[in-house]
């Protein structure tokens, strides 16, 4: 059959113009959905400045559906309802990243984070753990870390936080030194006696200028009847710590007197009272001067280089009044005015105490107490 040139001439311009039509249609196709996912993306941008997070939802849904492998709003998505406290959707979120193929290592790794926050901030701890284990060797390994650290010191498993705190000191985050001395002090406080020595004396190895070891290995020795061990641990740790001495003052003080040694722990603290006047070493100091006279002399001797309440309250308290029916309700009064005074403030938070704390109960802070009652801050 003879083929007709005809046709050829005709069909070509029909496939052209055919083939021109649907690349039209699919173009045109493509600017509608690009025109729909970055209007909702920013219209849920708009929503979330203005702090209306349940629209900024709804919108950044909606781009979700109309680009659903766009893995930046999945992230925008996750955080958002990890914010709200919607931690199951959050999750769903970042678990279908990871399920994806398509992935990049880095976003992996990203995705694998956000999962991990997800988990620890809904309090699931174990599968937070297992989650940040799994970011080794990333971008977001320090950060991992860090938050290990978080969930063993909240556990209390000061081994596994003692192992991580290493990492991150041989990782180059700082100086965990001390962090590292406290977990020691945690676990020699659930020892036994020569265990709990030998926790303590490693632990003022680790870190020579901190306080706590020092204080505990003396409590150790005095609870064990070894009055004079004791003093002299503390005196050791007064000398080696200086700012501890507020602290150290009043086991100080117990240990001397059990065993003979009320001069030289005089000595100690009036050396340190002159250097810098705290409250708790005038009473160690009042408490080991053998002349009474003397000894309340000191809290006028106070007040002439400090305003202090509490200590005027002390001074007021042994002396007879002119109209000595009275004094109890005065005392009284002034005892209730000046307990605040006597608290310690977490200098992180703001949290206060009537004891020293070397963990702030409010924020979960380090080393964060001063050694000074709020009046001396």
């Amino acid at each position: 059959m003879d083929f007709d040139l005809s046709w050829l001439l005709w069909g070509l311009p029909i496939a052209f113009v055919l083939g021109w039509l649907a690349s039209r249609l699919d173009l045109r196709q493509l600017r509608i959905e690009n025109r729909q996912a970055p209007k909702a993306y920013f219209r849920g941008l708009n929503f979330l400045l203005n702090e209306q997070q349940d629209q900024a939802i709804d919108a950044f849904i909606e781009a979700v559906q109309n680009d659903p492998d766009t893995s930046e709003l999945h992230f925008a998505l996750g955080n958002l309802f990890r914010r709200r406290g919607e931690y199951e959707r959050a999750v769903r979120i970042h678990e279908h990243l990871l399920s994806r193929g398509d992935l990049s290592r880095a976003e992996r790794h990203r995705a694998q984070h956000a999962l991990a926050l997800d988990f620890l901030k809904a309090g699931l701890l174990d599968r937070a753990e297992e989650a940040l284990r799994k970011l080794e060797g990333s971008a977001f390994e320090g950060q991992a870390l860090l938050a290990l650290l978080a969930i063993y010191e909240r556990t209390r498993d000061w081994p596994q936080a003692a192992e991580i705190a290493r990492k991150l000191e041989a990782s180059g985050q700082g100086d965990f030194s001390g962090r590292q001395a406290h977990y020691l002090c945690e676990q020699a406080g659930n020892a036994p006696p020569e265990q709990a020595e030998r926790l303590l004396r490693q632990a003022m190895e680790i870190a020579p200028a901190a306080a706590r070891p020092g204080m505990d290995l003396g409590a150790l020795q005095r609870r064990a009847g070894n009055s004079q061990a004791a003093f002299k641990t503390l005196a050791r740790l007064a000398r080696s710590a200086p700012a501890s001495i507020p602290l150290v003052a009043k086991p100080l003080t117990e240990a001397a007197i059990a065993c003979g040694q009320q001069a030289q722990a005089l000595e100690i603290l009036h050396g340190s009272y002159e250097l810098s006047p705290s409250l708790d070493v005038l009473e160690g100091i009042v408490a080991l001067e053998p002349d009474s006279t003397a000894a309340r002399n000191w809290y006028v001797t106070h007040l002439e280089r400090e305003p202090s309440l509490v200590a005027a309250s002390k001074w007021l308290a042994g002396e007879k009044l002119e109209h000595e029916e009275f004094h109890p309700k005065v005392q009284s009064a002034l005892d209730h005015a000046v307990k605040p005074l006597t608290r310690y403030r977490c200098a992180a938070c703001g949290f206060e105490a009537k004891q020293h704390f070397w963990q702030c109960p409010g924020c979960q802070a380090w080393d964060s107490y001063p050694a000074r009652r709020v009046e001396e801050l």
